[in-house]
């Protein structure tokens, strides 16, 4: 099995039910869903935190897997 891309980026815009429009460092915008250890930990994320993302090998959407 492949390993999952990690990238870097910084959230954009909050949205409801825990989505998220994050910006990576190469520019381009994202939408990401929060993971479920973060929701179970009741992790907060706001607009301008740092985030850790897991690109999903399908594209379309990341998942959020770390605050920084």
């Amino acid at each position: 099995m492949q390993e999952p891309e990690v990238v870097d980026g910084v959230v954009d815009e909050a949205l409801p039910n825990t989505l998220f429009r994050v910006k990576l460092g190469n520019g381009e915008v994202i939408l990401a869903y929060l993971a479920g250890k973060m929701r179970l930990h009741r992790i907060k994320v706001l607009v301008g935190d740092k985030v850790s993302l897991q690109l999903d090998p399908y594209g379309g959407r990341a998942r959020i897997i770390r605050r920084m």
